[in-house]
């Protein structure tokens, strides 16, 4: 009985687990990614080679494990498979690396956390959000989805004063200061950059959801995915660098960890997690952990990568996370819990049973009553 109680626990657990796994992945994502574009990495190059490595790595795992299971390959699901490709692998992450490039590791996770505001924007015009002005939680997913943005223009306008941290006080400030000067942090222009690739995460993960529901194999999608995101992040790096062949050749250096550990941890094992939880729990509760990988590269970052803490990014983060959890808080008010569910169920039922019996009554009464007026 006990261990049937403890695989019910873990079983529960499990979509915790996975979404806290994510935050690390993708922490980590931030960190090596930023520490190779400082040594002058292509962003452009690094999304080419980062999906060949994800295809390569989960496709033996599709083939064999899904075989049974995997559907058709309709023209529909293709479609879909390559505007997933075209949305998060090529245009996102060229977007997104780009912006890294004018900013810090802790500002691009930040600025990661607009993504659920986002996402629940296009939701609404596209009608797949219920909003209700009348409705509290409603207006407070108003309310957090105007926060948000505010938060991350705080963060973008508004730098303040540094904070100088024990650890980056005596040997790091000038390392950090040589790497700003390096990259030429623009933070405007990397808002913008990412802001822009956050409204394609959005966009993804809902197609990602959608897709999931006709082409149920998620290791298979994930597969396609990789493989649709290198074809087409090819054609747009070769566009991009102009016939240069110095940045695509390899080394064992930086550059190649952020290859492998962005092509392995983040697309094909990370988009291959978020598939599974993203059909059990929904878009809303993978997007709800994503201030954690802010925590952790925030902290990660000022330690690794040597980076100046302002106070007004700060700021700007705490006002995105607190706009960013009165969205999920109107959200989950959208979704009955079970227990709940199950008790509104049970009083309808009851209702019913006693309208039931209330008609029953009614009829008895007319039944007993219309002989008496016949024989009136």
């Amino acid at each position: 009985m006990e261990i049937e109680s403890l695989k019910s626990i873990f079983n529960r657990a499990k979509p915790f687990l996975g979404v806290i796994f994510l935050q690390f992945v993708y922490a980590g994502t931030f960190i090596v990614a930023k520490s190779a574009l400082n040594k002058n990495m292509s962003q452009h190059v690094l999304v080419v080679y980062r999906h060949a490595i994800a295809t390569l790595f989960i496709s033996p795992f599709a083939l064999v494990l899904e075989r049974k299971i995997r559907p058709k390959m309709t023209f529909s699901t293709f479609f879909k498979i390559l505007l997933l490709g075209l949305l998060e692998p090529t245009i996102d992450q060229n977007l997104y690396y780009t912006g890294m490039k004018y900013t810090t590791a802790t500002f691009a996770t930040a600025m990661s956390n607009v993504t659920p505001a986002i996402a629940f924007m296009m939701a609404w015009m596209f009608r797949l959000e219920k909003v209700n002005l009348r409705k509290l939680h409603s207006l407070v997913k108003i309310l957090g989805t105007i926060v948000t943005i505010g938060g991350a223009m705080l963060m973008t306008l508004f730098t303040g004063p540094v904070l100088h941290l024990p650890w980056t006080k005596v040997h790091n400030v000038q390392q950090a200061a040589n790497s700003s000067v390096v990259t030429k942090q623009d933070p405007v222009k990397g808002a913008i950059l990412m802001g822009t690739g956050c409204f394609c995460w959005s966009g993804f993960i809902i197609l990602q959801a959608i897709t999931l529901k006709s082409y149920p194999a998620p290791l298979s999608l994930t597969a396609l995915i990789c493989c649709m995101g290198t074809i087409e992040g090819t054609i747009l790096a070769l566009g991009m660098e102009k016939g240069n062949s110095a940045p695509w050749s390899i080394h064992l250096d930086i550059k190649l960890l952020a290859y492998i550990y962005c092509g392995v941890a983040t697309s094909a094992l990370g988009y291959y997690i978020q598939g599974v939880i993203l059909k059990v729990k929904g878009p809303v509760f993978v997007t709800a952990f994503s201030p954690l990988s802010m925590v952790i590269v925030a902290i990660l970052g000022s330690f690794v990568l040597s980076e100046i803490t302002y106070l007004g990014r700060i700021t700007g983060a705490i006002v995105i996370v607190a706009g960013l959890y009165f969205v999920l808080w109107g959200k989950s008010k959208d979704q009955l819990s079970p227990d709940k569910a199950a008790t509104i169920a049970t009083e309808n039922q009851q209702e019913d049973i006693n309208n039931e019996s209330k008609l029953d009554f009614v009829m008895d009464v007319t039944y007993k009553v219309e002989p008496e007026d016949e024989n009136v």
